[in-house]
């Protein structure tokens, strides 16, 4: 494991952390997984960035301007680009803080109300390549 030690002279101690009382941080070498996956979000995040640049530029969106009046193209692109902005400070701070650790196996079934967003996700995405593939 890799210890770093988070000491008084960094944050001058506190009525919460008085001087002498510094705090061991242990990482897990594996922890590594979990901060690829943030930088692979930043690399998601960018591209939708760029997509939402070029949509301006096909369909002459000026900035300042944020939706359109009368193009839904670019208002579905820049609305996805945007909903994954509001989201994002959440996912990373679940992502970085608030993974599975306790140690009890049968805990991770909290998390299972996860699934109803996934499922209604899934079910999304396969009805719209049914409605592909019934257009052949």
């Amino acid at each position: 494991m890799i210890l770093s030690k988070i000491s008084d002279t960094v944050f001058g101690g506190s009525v919460l952390s008085p001087p002498g009382n510094g705090t061991i941080l242990c990482i897990h070498p594996n922890y590594g997984l979990v901060v690829y996956t943030l930088v692979g979000s930043i690399f998601m995040v960018t591209w939708k960035a760029m997509q939402v640049g070029k949509a301006r530029k096909e369909y002459k969106i000026n900035y300042p301007t944020m939706y359109s009046p009368d193009n839904n193209h670019f208002n579905c692109i820049q609305r996805g680009h945007q909903n994954t902005l509001e989201l994002y400070p959440t996912f990373m701070s679940l992502l970085l803080l608030g993974g599975y650790s306790t140690g009890e196996p049968k805990n991770r079934m909290r998390g299972a109300y996860s699934y109803i967003g996934l499922i209604m996700l899934l079910m999304a995405t396969t009805k719209f390549g049914i409605r592909l593939l019934s257009q052949r």
